[in-house]
């Protein structure tokens, strides 16, 4: 079996394995994504992520595609599409600034900064305009005007509440809003993220039957109205260390129910992303690091790769 070369990475935590697409064909990147996401019996990630040559006629310089660690693939991933700008600058693949990313939400534009080494160390996104209207989230629930967006929205909040039990609920707020970002998300409130029994809840409101493509849900506290404290339970992944696109989510809540600024501080556990919207059709910008952890080679069990 071929010997792949990998790079791990990680922005804020939320980790995933990098492959070089532009030299390794992967025939079975789900299969792949499974197994190197094991984090007894591989090499230990929330995902797989391949940067790639764009596809004809994109105006973009690299590909992204990203991978659950359950093999699932998602459109985007903030956390991820910082990696990839440092990937690809690192390594040569590229060298524009601002870097062009073809991804499943779109191309998005990623200035990027470099730290005294020379490479990639921070990256400021432009994720695009939040998705709204509720089948584009894609949500489908009795009551749910379709092209309206779904802002603090108590009954489908009480119907959530019922599929978790009123003990896993527990202090969180009565409301429910959905934002997608090219994938979708749930923002749920509460007085302390620290309280909520995320591994409990997560995969019942991932599942719940209003969201035909899954969710990823987002606990958030306010600390103020330019700071909150999140915590994500991914679809596909389970709780990890951080979210972009998630965070991104919770900024335009944040503004549509008036409990933030247009700009905040989102403190994940992971640590801190800058996020900025100024509302309407206005693009969501991000800015936080990228970081390498370490490079190997792996022999996938599977027939996945050829050289």
């Amino acid at each position: 079996m071929t010997a792949l070369p990998f790079t791990k990475m990680h922005g804020l935590g939320n980790d995933y394995v990098y492959i070089d697409g532009f030299v390794h064909q992967v025939d079975d990147p789900a299969a792949l994504a499974r197994q190197i996401s094991d984090r007894h019996r591989g090499i230990g990630s929330d995902g797989l992520i391949l940067v790639m040559p764009p596809d004809r006629g994109i105006d973009a310089h690299v590909r992204m595609r990203m991978f659950n660690a359950d093999g699932s693939e998602s459109e985007m991933c903030g956390n991820g599409v910082r990696c990839v700008c440092k990937f690809a600058i690192d390594r040569g693949l590229a060298s524009a600034n601002p870097l062009r990313v073809q991804t499943g939400r779109g191309v998005l534009s990623l200035a990027w900064t470099a730290g005294a080494d020379d490479l990639v160390e921070s990256v400021r996104v432009d994720m695009g305009a939040p998705i709204l209207a509720s089948a584009r989230v894609p949500a489908s629930f009795p009551g749910l005007d379709p092209s309206a967006p779904v802002v603090g929205h108590g009954n489908l909040a009480a119907s959530l509440r019922k599929a978790v039990g009123d003990g896993g609920w527990g202090a969180m707020e009565p409301v429910a809003t959905l934002v997608s970002m090219g994938n979708p998300h749930l923002v749920l409130w509460c007085p302390s993220v620290a309280s909520v029994d995320l591994a409990a809840i997560g995969p019942k409101l991932e599942h719940h039957e209003a969201f035909p493509a899954r969710i990823n849900v987002h606990v958030v506290e306010v600390v103020d109205g330019g700071h909150v404290r999140m915590r994500t339970w991914e679809r596909g992944s389970g709780i990890t260390r951080a979210c972009g696109t998630g965070a991104c989510a919770v900024t335009v809540a944040g503004v549509l129910e008036g409990r933030t600024r247009n700009s905040i501080r989102a403190h994940l556990p992971g640590g801190m992303l800058m996020l900025e919207w100024a509302g309407g059709e206005s693009s969501v910008f991000m800015t936080g690091p990228a970081t390498t952890v370490f490079e190997g080679s792996w022999r996938p069990s599977c027939a996945a790769v050829s050289a």
